[in-house]
């Protein structure tokens, strides 16, 4: 792993690339501190009101699942096609037979619930969130925001390992308090009824809920959208905001020439980062424009769910073109079945059409909070440092020596210390 300084640690200091809520109140038990489940006629206008909250997916829907996998219905492919025009089917027969025969989703429950999770309203939505404080009477708030297609089950391997890291191999001196909230419409927090969910707004959302926890100075850290939408975060709320950590790192090509002053190596990754739009990115045209359309299909189908979301674990990874080289079954399916139970296909993929269509205003000029990239060699939405240096403030830049999008499930050792060394010299 190799390390780039960008400045003196001293001080303070997007291009919304395309990357990457809820009826399922009425499908999945969500219950409060008393045990009682809260409805949707009962949920509470903003407020200060945060009440805890347990995963309790009823027996009825996942019988339900299991019925409609038993039904399924995959195409033959192209002979000799495997993952060229899109999921491999052979593959999805086999994760199928799993899903239906083999998959726990009760132990993937309570491995979820091992996690302290909460609700409160804000803007009207009910905002689900971890948030696990450390024993550490120093430790400094760190919210972290998942991406598309992923959750909160994302971080389950880095949250004890930053909160408690004398318990995982590191110093008592970097602990946090972590909060890692599911992005609206995404997993067990609330659709949005009404349109103008930017992620410039899914920032102030999250900020108020830093805001609400207590919280006046906080580390913000996040990829896929969690990286568009901690950039916002810290544009908006800079006066709180102690760094900016990022693992999916983007920047406008600057003009006329995109690659002058770019090493060899750069100019290469470019290369692939082209291709990769123009060859892996029809899901976000289709997001982007019709996601209702394809959010109808996947809330109906779990099969089409899984082949949407699998292929692009598998695209995205650095994973050799094997997803359970560096993802196991349970790990894909957990995150897959927290979509199919929560019915947040079509709200999710919504996301892209109101980065499409902004209402909120444009953060202009340089972010002037420190900031790190995380940069991990697989990923598929990526731009050379020469591109970000306007924009950010630039204290960190680690080139990892493995990884690709998933960074939290893929690399959690990597993505733990290069978070430690960063916000080491911020607190």
């Amino acid at each position: 792993m190799r390390h780039e300084s960008g400045g003196a640690l001293s001080g303070r200091g997007l291009r919304l690339a395309a990357c990457g809520w809820l009826t399922a109140f009425a499908a999945v038990a969500i219950v409060d501190g008393a045990g009682a489940p809260a409805t949707a006629a009962g949920r509470a206008q903003d407020g200060a009101a945060i009440t805890p909250f347990t995963i309790q997916v009823p027996d009825a829907v996942l019988a339900d699942l299991k019925a409609r996998l038993a039904l399924a219905r995959i195409p033959e492919p192209l002979q000799g096609s495997g993952w060229q025009l899109g999921t491999d089917t052979a593959y999805l027969r086999e994760l199928v037979t799993y899903w239906r025969d083999r998959f726990d989703w009760r132990a993937q429950e309570r491995r979820l619930n091992a996690m302290e999770q909460f609700t409160t309203t804000i803007d009207g939505l009910r905002v689900h969130f971890v948030h696990r404080r450390s024993s550490q009477p120093g430790a400094l708030p760190l919210l972290m925001t998942h991406g598309w297609p992923g959750s909160v089950a994302e971080f389950t391997k880095v949250i004890g390992p930053l909160t408690e890291p004398a318990a995982h191999g590191g110093a008592a001196a970097d602990a946090f308090h972590v909060v890692m909230p599911s992005i609206p419409g995404f997993g067990f927090s609330e659709a949005p009824r009404t349109a103008g969910f930017d992620p410039a707004r899914i920032a102030q959302v999250e900020a108020a809920l830093m805001a609400r926890l207590g919280y006046t100075r906080y580390g913000v850290q996040g990829g896929d959208w969690g990286s568009i939408i901690s950039t916002q975060i810290a544009a908006r709320d800079t006066a709180h905001v102690a760094g900016l950590h990022i693992n999916m790192c983007i920047g406008g090509a600057p003009l006329p020439d995109a690659t002058a002053g770019l090493t060899d190596a750069e100019r290469a990754r470019v290369k692939l980062r082209d291709q990769f739009q123009a060859e892996e990115t029809g899901y976000q045209q289709i997001q982007g424009t019709k996601p209702q359309t394809i959010g109808i299909a996947l809330n109906d189908s779990p099969v089409a769910l899984a082949a949407w979301i699998v292929e692009k674990f598998r695209t995205w990874c650095d994973c050799d073109g094997n997803p359970e080289s560096v993802f196991t079954k349970d790990e894909l399916l957990t995150n897959i079945t927290l979509y199919w139970v929560t019915q947040t296909a079509a709200s999710s993929a919504r996301i892209y059409y109101e980065s499409r269509h902004p209402t909120s205003a444009p953060v202009p000029g340089r972010i002037d909070v420190p900031m790190a990239c995380a940069d991990f060699p697989k990923e598929v939405i990526w731009s050379p440092r020469a591109w970000l240096e306007p924009r950010y403030d630039i204290r960190r830049w680690t080139l990892m020596p493995k990884g690709g999008h998933f960074a939290a499930m893929e690399q959690p050792q990597l993505l733990v210390d290069d978070v430690r060394a960063f916000f080491r010299a911020l607190r």
